[in-house]
């Protein structure tokens, strides 16, 4: 069993893995096909998968969707790669999430923001921390949209939760992350998260950040980690070919609506042969002609 700090290690280097979650034609869970993707991407090195957050559509599962998601990894990837597991909503909603995923023997969580209002630094600070006094293991904290937590209010909450081991910016606010990582140094581990994260990636190692979240390594494994290793070792050269070659048209598919960072993912995906069937609204999937334009850009990045 991986203790708090043991997740904090393994999350301090390597690529993460957001897996995209299965639906059927009807928007149902699809366990086998999910176990079988976990199964294809596992050989091809993250470090951690994170099941059931953003790009898995956390925020369109039922609690009883959620059960099987994450039992599904648990066993699935049991001695192979960690798992944590997405939680978020309401405090008290957060919180049973929070104990499930543990009971099921996740290793963690990230915590994602609560939702619809908005909240001060105080109150912030305490839904925080309810959540991470409910379980054991490690929590992410995950900055974006309702929860900005800012170096003062991480402060307070290193001090009272020695379980909270990491903090995953999806802002892009320079100045604050800046802050946060010269205010709290080592005490957590720093994740970039901002959507198609590569993008980002060689700016926010450059701030001490060189970890991230890769949600085209769905559909992209083997690019996905040849771009890791080039922002690890500086290879400028490929990392400039690749966000030429393949990101920035990606962006420009991914940008035409709301919602397309995880609708694109899921049609990468079944582009390459392992399908995830259609996302569940309120996102909408890519149009016909968008799905061949990113086959089309796919296509040059050779067999995956």
């Amino acid at each position: 069993m991986f203790t708090p700090q043991d997740v904090k290690q393994i999350l301090s280097s390597g690529l993460l893995s957001f897996p995209i979650t299965d639906f059927d034609a009807n928007g149902e869970f699809k366990a086998d096909t999910y176990a079988q993707r976990l199964e294809w991407l596992a050989p091809y090195g993250a470090t951690a998968l994170f099941v059931a957050g953003g790009t898995g559509e956390f925020f369109s599962l039922t609690p009883e969707d959620y059960t099987q998601v994450v039992k599904v990894a648990v066993e699935t990837c049991r001695g192979k790669v960690p798992i944590l597991a997405g939680a978020g909503g309401p405090t008290r909603m957060a919180i049973k999430y929070a104990q499930e995923a543990e009971r099921l023997g996740a290793h963690g969580i990230l915590l994602m923001p609560h939702y619809l209002t908005e909240a001060s630094q105080d109150g912030l600070v305490e839904h925080v921390a309810a959540v991470c006094a409910s379980v054991k293991f490690g929590v992410v904290v995950y900055n974006r949209d309702r929860c900005k937590l800012n170096a003062a209010s991480l402060l307070k909450l290193a001090d009272r939760c020695p379980n909270l081991i990491g903090f995953k910016d999806g802002l892009g606010e320079i100045e604050t992350m800046v802050t946060i990582r010269r205010k709290l140094g080592d005490r957590f581990t720093y994740l970039g998260g901002l959507p198609t994260a590569e993008v980002y990636a060689a700016a926010y190692k450059a701030l001490g950040v060189p970890v991230y979240s890769s949600a085209v390594f769905n559909f992209i494994p083997k690019t996905a980690i040849e771009f890791y290793e080039a922002v690890r070792t500086d290879d400028h050269a490929t990392q400039a070919r690749l966000i030429d070659d393949f990101f920035l048209p990606y962006l420009d598919i991914r940008n035409r609506k709301a919602g397309y960072a995880v609708s694109i993912v899921k049609a990468g995906a079944a582009i390459v042969g392992h399908p995830a069937g259609p996302v569940r609204a309120p996102l909408t999937d890519l149009t016909g002609e968008e799905t061949e334009q990113l086959a089309a850009l796919m296509a040059k990045l050779g067999p995956q």
